[in-house]
C-alpha cells in the first residue's frame, strides 16, 4: 500500500506542477466557469499547487515531514472541490472539466487517507 501511495503521490505532484504551470499561461478566464475567480486568487492558486507538489514529494527525502503529504493531498481535495463547486454556480451544461476535477480530488483524497492512516498507525507502534 504504501508504495501505491508513493506512485499516486508522485503522479499528484507532476500533475500538480503541470496545472501551475498552465496557470501561468492561461487566465481565470480560459475556463469560462472558473471566470468568476478573481485574478488575485488565480495567482494565489499557483503558488498553492507548487507547495501542496513539494509537500507531496517532501517525506521522500525527510521522513519527520509525513504529515505535508496528508495536508498537500487535503488542501488538492479542497481545491478541485472549489472549481468543481464553482462550475455548478456558472450554469454551465458541459461537465466535462468538473468530472476531471472530482476525479483528481478523488485521488487526492486516497492519499490524505492513506497517509493518515499511516501516520495513525505509526503513531500507535
Amino acid at each position: 500500500m504504501n508504495a501505491l501511495l508513493w506512485v499516486f503521490q508522485i503522479l499528484l505532484a507532476l500533475h500538480t506542477l503541470m496545472g501551475a504551470v498552465w496557470k501561468v499561461t492561461n487566465s481565470e478566464q480560459s475556463v469560462p466557469s472558473l471566470s468568476a475567480l478573481p485574478h488575485a486568487a488565480w495567482l494565489a492558486l499557483i503558488g498553492v499547487e507548487v507547495l501542496c507538489a513539494v509537500g507531496l514529494v517532501l517525506p521522500a527525502l525527510v521522513k519527520p515531514l509525513a504529515k505535508f503529504a496528508l495536508v498537500a493531498a487535503a488542501a488538492l481535495v479542497v481545491e478541485m472541490l472549489l472549481f468543481s463547486v464553482l462550475h455548478l454556480a456558472s450554469g454551465s451544461t458541459q461537465h466535462g472539466e468538473m468530472i476531471y476535477w472530482l476525479v483528481v480530488a478523488g485521488f487526492a483524497g486516497f492519499i490524505a487517507v492513506g497517509r493518515w492512516k499511516s501516520l495513525a498507525a505509526a503513531k500507535a507502534a
